[in-house]
Order: C-alpha cells, then structure tokens, then sequence
C-alpha cells in the first residue's frame, strides 16, 4: 500500500482558532479504572486478521494484567509540598523520568504482572519463554534495562525484554501520576514544555483529536509512559512547533466511490520543516481508538513515511528498534 495524502475535515484551523478561548483542559489524566482495559480490548480488535495478530494478543494480555494490578498497587513515595513547589518554580515535569527516584515496588509490580500474564497465555506461546525470562532478571539488571528504556538509550538494551519492562513502568508511573493527583491539589498545574509530558517529561507516542462537548475537534498528545493527554495546537509540528509544510498521509483504505473528506482513523502527521513525523488518530473516525494500540498496529504507515526520509518523533514504548550506533538514542 502507498500513502495517500488527506485534506483536513471537520474542523480547519481557523475554526480551531476561534475556539481557542473556550475552556479546554491543558491536561487530562489517565482513568485508573479503564486505562489499561479499554486498550486491552482494543488491541484485541485491532488484532483480529492482523499479520502481527499474535504480538497485539499477547500485549492485550499484558494489559489485562496491568489493569488488575492498577486497581490495588500498593502505596508508594509520592511527591511532597515543597516537591511541587520546586517543580513549578524550575518548569521541569513534577515526575520526570529523569530525576525521580523509582520505588522498589515497581519491579515487584512488574513481575506480579508478568506472571499474571503467564498464567493467560496459551502453553505453546512462544511469548512465554520470554516473559519467564523477564521475571527472572536480578533487581540490578531490570534497574538498568528501566535506565536505558526511560533515558532513549539502545545501546545495550534488551530489545525483546524492552516491551515487558515498559509494562512495569507504565503501571508505576501511571499510578504515580493517578495518586499524585488524588493527593494534591493541582499538582501538575505548572508550566511546561509543549511537546513532553507536563507530568514525567516521557515524549508522545501520538496525538489524538477528540469529540464531544467543548474537546470536540481538539487535539491532546499522549505520553508514552503514563498515558497523561495535554492540550497541543492542530496543524502544528509536535517536533520543531512549525506550522509550514504540515501535511497528512495515510494507508490507502478508503475505497473510491466513498466520500474524498473522509479520513482515516490514524494519519501519519509530517512537517517539512524539520522532515520528522507524529501519527494523529482521528475519534470522529472511530471512537475506538487508543493512540498506544493503534500506533502498534499501524506499523506499516511508519515504514511508509520513514521511506519517504520522514524520522519519526515520539515513542511507542511496546516497540522498540535497535540501534548500530554506539550512542544510540530513540528519534
């Protein structure tokens, strides 16, 4: 299949623009009751007929096992008053990856979840081999595998691991962020930078455009690690902020006789700026859609556009690639 360029529908920029005053939130947190499940089924959706069908099931299953944790993680250090106050004078995110000190329950966490997710998968899986090995890696070892993972090193990191450990992680923080904010009030509320999460400082995996109410039509970026959605501009690099040379492609799906407006669920969002690229799901499309499901599964938009020497910005912290370079980093 080819790319296809799409001409935006719905809302154009200057309606977005003349919405700008109404009041949508900066920021919207993870639902500690549906996060995790509502992608679980998505995955299984999404897998049905799919030529990875049997990584979307098995990741489906990892989410099951996530959400059931979520609902009962035990308490861990959260984030004091003067921690806040600091935060919101220095501009940083209050649970940045890069300086927050991981609880040691989160590798607990991890392997409880893994070995819920054992117990589910089909006994000639041949994912099981490599969740058991997951769960028996020293404390030391998963501490540096989360290391790489958090700070975008590939160099020596575990690329078959990388996904299962990302599960603890995103259960941690996930967590972290949900009890932060029954804990306090407006914690997040601070400045920050537009393009990272506003509440660990992880890069999006997509952005999303909403419907309903006062977010219809509005876009949100999703972070990678705990889900946390903030408010971004449309038609608007997520990379470099420019909003020249914005274009949207996506897999040719659409059959000829239907609508030329009508657009795909997920669209490969480029800038000819910066040459890097952002996928964007569309609710008005499908409702449906989870930005960390739908990325997995629209693997081939990516090898498309990456052809076309479009580099990726963002995440998927379920997929990861490796790297030949010796400092590798995640684009």
């Amino acid at each position: 299949m080819k790319p296809s360029t799409n001409p935006t529908r719905f809302h154009d920029p200057q309606e977005i623009l003349k919405r700008a005053d109404a009041k949508i939130p900066p920021l919207i947190l993870p639902e500690p009751r549906t996060v995790f499940a509502e992608r679980a089924l998505r995955l299984r959706q999404l897998a049905a007929g799919h030529a990875m069908h049997d990584f979307l099931l098995m990741l489906a299953v990892v989410c099951d096992a996530q959400h059931e944790r979520l609902q009962h993680y035990p308490d861990v250090p959260l984030p004091t008053d003067e921690q806040i106050d600091l935060a919101r004078l220095s501009g940083y995110p209050l649970l940045n990856t890069a300086n927050w000190q991981r609880d040691p329950v989160w590798r607990s966490e991890l392997r409880a979840l893994l070995g819920q997710a054992l117990d589910k998968l089909p006994a000639d899986s041949p994912a099981r081999s490599g969740v058991q090995a997951v769960i028996d890696l020293p404390d030391d070892a998963l501490e540096q595998q989360a290391d790489r993972l958090l700070a975008g090193i590939t160099l020596s990191l575990d690329i078959a691991a990388a996904p299962l450990i990302a599960a603890g992680l995103q259960l941690y923080w996930t967590h972290l962020v949900t009890a932060t904010q029954a804990a306090h009030k407006h914690p997040f509320d601070m400045p920050f930078e537009p393009n990272h999460c506003p509440c660990c400082g992880s890069l999006p995996t997509a952005s999303i455009t909403k419907v309903r109410g006062q977010l219809e039509g509005q876009r949100y970026l999703h972070c990678a690690l705990c889900s946390a959605q903030w408010h971004y501009m449309r038609v608007k690099c997520a990379n470099c902020g420019s909003i020249e040379g914005i274009h949207y492609q996506a897999l040719q799906h659409v059959s000829q006789d239907e609508p030329s407006e009508e657009r795909a669920a997920v669209e490969a969002e480029t800038c000819d700026q910066c040459h890097h690229y952002l996928k964007i799901m569309h609710m008005v499309s499908d409702t449906n859609v989870d930005p960390i499901a739908d990325d997995l599964a629209t693997l081939t938009l990516d090898l498309l556009v990456s052809d076309a020497e479009y580099r990726r910005y963002g995440t998927n912290l379920l997929l990861l690639f490796g790297d030949d370079e010796s400092a590798a980093k995640l684009p």
